[in-house]
């Protein structure tokens, strides 16, 4: 309270504020870029294996029968599950009887066919070029990529200690500073990226950095934010993330190519660097950790882009020890972290937060860092989950007047959990399949939509891409 009070001897909420949520959502904007970028630079296109005779052009011009391409992928690849061409295997050799329409192919056994030992084809209608088709991380090496989006939430998870840390004992603004730059030159390098490994090397230092990013955004916001005003700043913030994403499906819509899509998510991190250093460090801080006569400087700075000209008479350094003298005394008591658990009641309502949060980002980055899974059009789920993001955090600070902190966050939780539920009860065959008019078109879907789904299938998996 006694710090807020020195801010609205500063002018409160004014100018300086302004330009301090624009700068900073700069950041904030780019932060989802970073983190949902390998929807589709890691995106897993259609594959199946390299055959002589649809890909070697040497072969084609010897087959006599100039058979047409769905014919030759049929006696070169065999059938998967629910009878779509298998993505991992091939024939040894050419089935020649699968031509004749009295021959079905049954019972093929693993002896027939072999891996994809010559590569795989991939369809590049949707995306030129991903890392997953470039270091062919398909098959046997599918888990490779699920394995690197682990490390890369680790690399937050390692960046949120080490940065809250460092940023108390060094200071917001150049911890800020110096991350946006981390990340800049980090996720830059990833275009040279010789294999995987490298890749998701520099992604887990991106992902370290990020966490920074994050963490001094919201302090200084916080910080420098009166306390009346503090709850619309951090909406704010948290619908310009939402934009963030908005704007990656369609900057991803755009540019196909991972590196050039990779490059144009980094290169504003470096503007940003350099506009941050404009932002002055937190007075808060630098009163708690003993730097006064700064505080007083940032301070009265903040109070003339306010415009507050007489601010040599109202704030003086007398003004600043008295109002701060017991958020002094108390940051200098040097209590831990595990101050929250030590007192019965703080334990208990930590450790459920502690839960709530978890399930929370379990959940959500469960969705966001699976699109490719949830539809056919990635670029349109993205923008969608990001204007319901944005719908969600806009709403609830108003909720929040109205209704509390607890029972809109129970409310929410109970509709997410619902709507995972009822997720489970939709019928297998009928996803991706139009919304019925009646309930007779509804009955007519039910016994095609099995057929109708694998008919479709296997004509998209048969052509040559």
């Amino acid at each position: 309270m006694a710090f807020a009070e020195l801010l609205e001897r500063a002018g409160g909420v004014g100018l300086f504020q302004t330009l301090q949520v624009f700068t900073l959502l700069l950041s904030s904007i780019f932060v989802p870029f970073q983190i949902l970028v390998d929807n589709f630079s890691a995106a897993v296109p259609s594959h199946r294996c390299w055959v002589p005779l649809l890909d070697n052009s040497t072969a084609q011009a010897s087959d006599p029968g100039a058979l047409g391409p769905e014919a030759l992928l049929a006696v070169s690849i065999p059938l998967g599950p629910n009878q779509e061409p298998h993505q991992c295997r091939r024939f040894r050799h050419p089935q020649w009887q699968l031509l004749d329409p009295n021959t079905t192919a049954t019972n093929w056994s693993e002896a027939a066919t072999e891996p994809c030992v010559d590569g795989w084809v991939y369809d590049r209608s949707t995306f030129t070029s991903t890392i997953v088709a470039e270091w062919g991380l398909v098959c046997d090496s599918q888990s490779l990529k699920p394995m690197g989006q682990a490390f890369f939430m680790a690399g937050t998870l390692l960046g949120s200690f080490t940065w809250g840390l460092l940023s108390y004992w060094f200071g917001r603004k150049p911890m800020l500073c110096w991350r946006c730059l981390q990340v800049a030159v980090a996720s830059t390098s990833t275009i040279f990226a010789p294999n995987f490994l490298i890749y998701y090397g520099l992604r887990v230092l991106s992902a370290f950095g990020l966490a920074g990013i994050v963490l001094t955004t919201t302090t200084l916001l916080v910080e420098w934010t009166t306390i009346r005003r503090r709850d619309f700043t951090m909406m704010i913030l948290g619908c310009t993330y939402s934009l963030g994403q908005m704007a990656l499906g369609g900057l991803a819509f755009t540019l196909r190519d991972w590196r050039v899509l990779q490059l144009a998510v980094s290169i504003p991190l470096f503007a940003i660097f350099l506009i941050s250093w404009w932002l002055p460090e937190s007075a808060r801080w630098l009163i708690i950790t003993g730097k006064a006569d700064r505080a007083l400087r940032e301070l009265r700075k903040v109070a003339r882009i306010n415009g507050h000209k007489e601010v040599k008479k109202t704030l003086t350094m007398e003004v600043l020890m008295s109002s701060m003298e017991e958020e002094v005394a108390s940051a200098r008591a040097h209590k831990s972290v595990l101050e929250l658990f030590r007192v019965p009641t703080l334990r208990w309502r930590s450790c459920c937060l502690c839960v709530t949060s978890f399930s929370i980002m379990f959940s959500y980055y469960g969705l966001v860092l699976d699109l490719q899974n949830l539809g056919s059009d990635i670029f349109l789920l993205q923008v969608l989950f990001g204007a319901v993001d944005f719908l969600g955090r806009a709403a609830n600070t108003f909720l929040l007047r109205f209704f509390g902190r607890r029972v809109v966050l129970a409310s929410f939780q109970t509709l997410t959990g619902l709507s995972f539920l009822a997720n489970i009860l939709v019928p297998q065959e009928t996803r991706g399949l139009p919304l019925p008019d009646t309930i007779q078109d509804l009955e007519k879907q039910r016994p095609g939509a099995a057929t109708g789904n694998r008919r479709e299938a296997v004509i998209t998996e048969t052509t040559r891409f």
